[in-house]
C-alpha cells in the first residue's frame, strides 16, 4: 500500500514538472498492438541512456506503477534516496556478488499481473561506447520463466536540452515465441537476448525514420 500511495503522490505532483523538463513526444511502433496502457502482467525495457530514463517511463505508462530493478550502487547514494528507491517500490540488484534473487521476486510480482521495468544493459555507457550495450540475459530468463510479454522502450535521452525527449513504444516482444526446443535453456537465452537487443536497434531506426518524414512534411 506504501508503494501504491508514494507513487502515486510522485505522479500526481511531478506530471507538471516532468512535462517542462522532458517534453517526450512519444511515437509507436505499431500504437494497435501496444499504446501507453499495459493492461496484465509485463516486463518493460529500454535502453539506458540516462538516469531520468527512470522517470520518464515512471509518465511514459502513466496508469500503472512499473517496479524497477535497480542496481545496489544506486542504494548507497545516501539515506533519503535509498528511502525513496524503497517507497518507490524498486528491486534491489547485487551484481558484485552475483545475487539473482530479484528475479524470483519479480517473477512475485508478475504473478500478480504486476509491472516490472529492467534496463537490460544493466548501466550507463561510458563516453566513445557503441550503443546499445550488449544486454544482460536476466531479462529473457525472467520472461521465459513468467510468460509475461517483454514492451521494448527506445529513447534518444534528450532530457535537460533544448530538444525533445523522443520514445518509441514497440510492439510486445514475446520469448517463448523464439525458443528453439533443439538448443539447450543456455543457448536459447542468449540466442533470444541478442534478438532483443536488436529489436531496440530497430526501433531506434524507425523511430529515426518517423522524425525525418514527420520533418519532410
Amino acid at each position: 500500500m506504501w508503494t501504491f500511495i508514494v507513487n502515486w503522490f510522485v505522479k500526481i505532483t511531478a506530471y507538471i514538472p516532468q512535462k517542462i523538463v522532458f517534453r517526450t513526444k512519444v511515437y509507436y511502433q505499431d500504437k494497435s498492438a501496444q499504446s501507453r496502457k499495459i493492461k496484465k502482467q509485463a516486463i518493460v525495457v529500454s535502453n539506458h541512456r540516462s538516469l531520468m530514463d527512470f522517470a520518464m517511463l515512471m509518465f511514459l505508462f502513466p496508469f500503472r506503477i512499473l517496479r524497477c530493478v535497480v542496481a545496489e550502487i544506486m542504494f548507497r547514494k545516501n539515506f533519503l534516496f535509498t528511502f525513496f528507491l524503497k517507497s518507490m517500490g524498486a528491486i534491489k540488484v547485487e551484481r558484485e556478488i552475483h545475487d539473482f534473487s530479484f528475479l524470483e521476486k519479480c517473477e512475485k510480482l508478475l504473478a500478480k499481473n504486476r509491472v516490472v521495468e529492467i534496463f537490460p544493459e544493466a548501466r550507463l555507457p561510458k563516453k566513445g561506447e557503441s550503443l546499445p550495450l550488449e544486454f544482460k540475459p536476466s531479462t529473457v530468463y525472467l520472461s521465459l520463466s513468467s510468460g509475461a510479454p517483454i514492451i521494448p522502450v527506445f529513447t534518444d535521452g534528450n532530457y535537460f536540452t533544448k530538444k525533445r525527449n523522443r520514445v518509441i513504444v514497440g510492439t510486445p516482444f514475446y520469448s517463448r515465441e523464439y525458443y528453439d526446443e533443439s538448443l539447450t535453456e543456455k543457448e536459447n537465452i542468449q540466442i533470444i537476448t541478442n534478438k532483443l537487443r536488436e529489436k531496440i536497434i530497430e526501433l531506434e531506426h524507425e523511430l529515426s525514420r518517423k522524425i525525418e518524414r514527420q520533418h519532410k512534411n
